[in-house]
């Protein structure tokens, strides 16, 4: 049995950028942390996530300094294998 959750919270979706560059067949992970819009603080990571249609990947962010919140989507592509 399935039980499904609903999480209410006002929040902005804001777009995502690929910024992912692949050195020797491998992709590395961008060293810059997301920060606040409204209170420029540091963000580690998001509060929760949510598998989507069409392999996407939803993200909400909640500002521990200020509470703002906001909605991230990001696009889930297959890897190139190598042999």
């Amino acid at each position: 049995m399935v039980k499904e959750v609903t999480m209410s919270a006002t929040a902005e979706i804001r777009p995502t950028k690929a910024s992912h560059p692949k050195a020797m067949g491998t992709t590395q992970r961008s060293a810059e942390l997301r920060t606040c819009p409204v209170c420029a603080d540091s963000m580690i990571a998001a509060e929760s996530s949510a598998f989507l249609a069409d392999n996407v990947v939803s993200y909400l962010w909640t500002c521990d300094t200020c509470g703002y919140g906001f909605v991230t989507n990001h696009k889930v592509t297959k890897a190139a294998r190598n042999g």
